[in-house]
């Protein structure tokens, strides 16, 4: 798209005032907004300050599993995306990176790489999502392994960033399943949440951030998701401090729009903090009449379960305005924020890439927009 072509410009300027109502969802935009909602003009002061930077606009590969690693290059190029989280095992899989391959022969190495340079494409993020602390000895060596081979990968490529859960283990030595608790009463529970982080949790994250850290990699960027210990932002915080500086966020907020979180105090907090790592962009719609019947926890992710959800996965801009959205990147930016805005894709209603694509429209305006290109 040429910036400087009058009938897009003209697009990117009305884009917030013909699109803000057609996506906006259930929710409304967060609190403390006002003062930031458009540019003070003429504000001499502005002159002193840097420009913000171009976040590039990526997608996480699995919405293209379908796809070969050509026709995925192909597809994302044509989208005009900007960078790539790629799966190297686990949940996301690895159909586009044949991690053991890369790791052995350095020709494919190359080639593999140079597959996406030619294209202007960032390989930004390697991601290797599972549970290393899985009760079952087996699916737990399986997910370390993996997470160790993605670190070797990463020092390869020069990727600094590894994004993925932080596990859940089981509630006792002998539990054969996961045991997900949120809550220290009645009393055995508490028992489980201390057992879980002092004897699973945190020894095998210090030994897994040295591991990282001996191979260049110092940025483990944990995406806070139900059933893994790591949630919401007060439970990544509590492993950074006990294992170091190398725990940070994967900050999905699709994943905290339902818990009640702000997203902009969210990515502040992260900031402060030097843990913002990663950014997910994926949405969540909100259906009133259903929480205030069911309350929150009752997501769905098949569209015929649509009527009775009180919360579902959509694309960027389905589930929040656009406005809440362009607040968002902004404070992305002012915070100083050094990764990309990594697209997922997990829209029950706009499926694969007809989500990608929707998601891509709005964050690539409102980022014009910030970027006084519109």
């Amino acid at each position: 798209m040429d910036p400087h072509s009058a009938r897009h410009s003209r697009s990117r300027r009305n884009f917030m005032v013909i699109t803000g109502g057609l996506l906006a969802a259930a929710v409304t935009a967060p609190r403390n907004t006002s003062a930031l909602l458009s540019p003070v003009e003429g504000d001499s002061s502005s002159n002193s300050t840097p420009p913000p930077r171009k976040i590039p606009i990526g997608v996480f590969d699995p919405v293209f599993n379908h796809l070969s690693l050509d026709q995925m290059i192909e597809k994302i190029s044509s989208l005009g995306i900007e960078a790539v989280e790629i799966g190297t095992g686990g949940y996301p899989g690895t159909p586009h990176c044949p991690v053991q391959e890369l790791l052995t022969d350095n020709a494919k190495l190359r080639a593999w790489k140079r597959k996406f340079e030619d294209r202007n494409i960032q390989v930004a993020t390697l991601s290797c999502h599972g549970n290393p602390v899985h009760p079952d000895p087996k699916i737990a060596e399986r997910d370390s392994e993996i997470f160790r081979r993605t670190v070797q990968l990463a020092e390869r490529l020069g990727v600094g960033v590894i994004v993925g859960f932080s596990g859940c283990p089981g509630g006792n030595p002998t539990d054969a399943m996961p045991n997900w608790v949120t809550y220290r009463w009645p009393t055995e529970y508490a028992q489980i949440l201390d057992w879980q982080w002092k004897e699973r949790v945190i020894p095998y994250w210090k030994q897994a951030a040295k591991f990282a850290r001996d191979h260049g990699v110092h940025k483990l960027a944990l995406e806070m998701h139900p059933n893994f210990v790591v949630y919401n932002p007060m439970t990544l915080l509590k492993l950074r401090e006990a294992v170091g500086e190398e725990i940070g966020a994967n900050c999905d907020l699709s994943h905290l729009f339902w818990q009640g979180c702000d997203p902009l105090e969210v990515i502040r907090l992260f900031a402060k903090n030097n843990a913002l790592f990663h950014a997910h962009m994926k949405d969540t719609v909100m259906f009133k009449d259903n929480v205030a019947k069911y309350g929150v926890l009752n997501f769905v992710f098949d569209p015929k379960d649509l009527p009775q959800a009180s919360a579902a996965f959509r694309a960027v801009g389905y589930g929040h305005s656009a406005n809440t959205w362009k607040e968002i990147v902004r404070t992305y930016m002012e915070v100083g924020y050094q990764g990309i805005l990594s697209i997922e894709n997990e829209d029950p209603i706009l499926p694969g890439e007809v989500g990608v694509e929707r998601a891509m429209y709005v964050l690539k305006n409102v980022r014009s927009e910030l970027l006084g290109s519109a």
